[in-house]
């Protein structure tokens, strides 16, 4: 094979395991200089894992992986990164505290040194602009817009004049605005004669910005490289979910895949006049190392609706959680919950009034991973009752025991560790912790971050069918085709406070603007994203 014909990167039967756990399975698979390569797949499907080989971070059990023809040591970066071969985690790796000159400086060499804040300055800028990151080098990095922080980790990995910069997940912090930012500057990679692989879910932005788009399910390689101008939405969709989605409901496929879309049909349920079950006025709080603080929010949800709560991550949605539970402390304001106000009730009092939380991280906030499923099921009646209530807890698993299986559950014991489960049945223990019947409030803070497809779709059935039960719900999400497709009534976050409320049809430019900051103009704004 020739130089011009061999290529950019190539895994040959490539296998992970983690003890009995599969990650991938005798992947093969070969990318041609020069374009934008997707690999895709459901949560769980292995794209992490195959990018971890591809750049050296994870040594495969069996399988060789080649540059340029030339094949390199598997399970080191250093090799990788001496090939030619960068990866962007989805979680960037910069430290936030450093300027945007000090976070390239210490990216590039990894350690520290002696040198002049302008001599850094002068160093990193032609660098940078270069890459159209136009940035002030003399800026904290925790200080900058996400679209621009991701800017500069793309620049950190291109340090070395990288072949095959590899991102994973990139689009998943991002606004629609940013999105659009990103593409534009992977195009102009690609002029450069950079090979870039994109790590994706969306089958939206795959159709949008990729030549070549590859499958994975389960850890093996279903197909591909495929041509993108060769394959339509329904074929690829049908690809990355085999059978699992023929339940679904099409607007629930393409909300789970990013098929079509993000502008949604009018679909808000009616709700009654009723009296709120939660009314916040002019909450404001201060800023701490939890979260960004929240400015004169005024916010309403009443019984039977799902309101979203849309919004860059980091604008304050945290915090707005912290308030409504009573942990982040009022600056200005009051709370109404249940029909009291709750503004000086601590969070026990507010959770036997009805409020319910589906934490942010349910392997931190939400589990306690050591400790058995009736452990942490139980949480919840122990809490709300008598401090000196007695309890038998041959009676709390049997309960336990009753209420996992009516969630379906796959578990063996309720004795056996939190910690055992898949994130899909971790959710679930949760929910069917939370979403009882004595529920008027359920807080929903990115619910589904994580699971497959299958689990997904259980915890938006779940949400729905709680909603029309009465309850009120709060969904807080970074995922715009989730907020759109389940959600009754829109809210954006930006800079702790409420940017904007929109009620169906959602359309993508309206909020993503809200989203920013940046204003875009009336026939932009409805202006429906076609399918592709």
């Amino acid at each position: 094979m020739s130089s011009q014909t061999q290529a950019a990167l190539a895994c040959r039967d490539v296998t992970v395991r983690y003890g009995e756990v599969v990650a991938l399975a005798d992947v093969s698979v070969s990318f041609a200089p020069g374009l934008i390569h997707a690999v895709v797949g459901q949560n769980g499907a292995g794209k992490t894992t195959f990018a971890r080989v591809a750049s050296g971070l994870v040594q495969p059990s069996q399988g060789a992986v080649e540059i340029s023809g030339r094949a390199i040591r598997t399970g080191h970066v250093n090799d990788s990164r001496a090939a030619g071969v960068e990866l962007v985690h989805q979680s960037f790796a910069l430290p936030p505290s450093f300027t945007v000159a000090e976070a390239m400086e210490f990216g590039a060499t990894g350690k520290g040194g002696i040198f002049s804040r302008r001599g850094l300055v002068e160093k990193w800028a032609s660098h940078l602009k270069s890459l159209d990151v136009e940035v002030d080098l003399n800026k904290a990095i925790r200080d900058l817009p996400i679209e621009t922080q991701q800017g500069i980790e793309i620049a950190r990995a291109l340090v070395t004049d990288a072949r095959v910069l590899i991102l994973d997940e990139p689009t998943a912090v991002l606004s629609p605005s940013g999105i659009d930012m990103l593409f534009a500057r992977v195009r102009r990679l690609k002029e450069r004669g950079v090979t870039v692989i994109l790590i994706l879910h969306k089958i939206r932005e795959v159709l949008g910005i990729a030549d070549t788009v590859t499958v994975l399910r389960g850890g093996r390689l279903i197909e591909g490289p495929l041509a993108c101008a060769d394959i339509s939405a329904d074929r690829l969709a049908s690809l990355i979910v085999g059978e699992s989605a023929r339940s679904l409901s099409r607007d629930d496929r393409d909300a789970l895949l990013g098929a079509g879309s993000v502008h949604a049909e009018d679909h808000a349920k009616t709700t009654v006049a009723a009296e709120p079950v939660l009314a916040l006025a002019n909450v404001s709080t201060k800023a701490d190392s939890e979260g960004a603080a929240l400015d004169a929010i005024d916010l309403l949800i009443r019984p039977g609706e799902i309101v979203g709560v849309a919004g860059v991550e980091g604008n304050g949605q945290k915090t707005l959680v912290r308030a409504i539970a009573d942990l982040a402390e009022l600056s200005d304001g009051s709370v109404r919950f249940a029909g009291q106000d709750v503004t000086a009730l601590p969070l026990a009092a507010r959770r036997a009034l009805g409020l319910r939380i589906i934490p942010f991280e349910r392997n931190v906030e939400g589990l306690s991973l050591t400790s058995s499923l009736w452990e942490n099921w139980s949480a919840r009646s122990l809490l709300q009752g008598p401090l000196l209530k007695l309890v038998s807890p041959s009676s709390i698993r049997s309960e336990c025991d009753a209420s996992l299986k009516n969630w379906s559950v796959h578990y063996h014991s309720s004795v056996q560790k939190a910690g055992s489960l898949s994130g899909g049945n971790a959710q679930k223990v949760i929910l069917a912790r939370e979403v009882d019947s004595d529920a008027k409030l359920i807080i929903a803070a990115q619910p589904t971050r994580g699971l497959d497809i299958g689990a997904t779709a259980f915890v938006w059935q779940s949400l729905r069918a709680a909603r029309d039960r009465g309850a009120a719900i709060l969904l807080i999400s970074s995922d715009l085709d989730e907020i759109f497709d389940i959600s009754d009534r829109v809210v954006v976050m930006l800079s702790g406070r409420i940017a904007g409320e929109f009620k169906p049809p959602y359309y993508i430019s309206e909020v993503g603007s809200a989203m920013t900051g940046i204003r875009v103009t009336s026939a932009e704004q409805k202006q429906p994203e076609a399918r592709p």
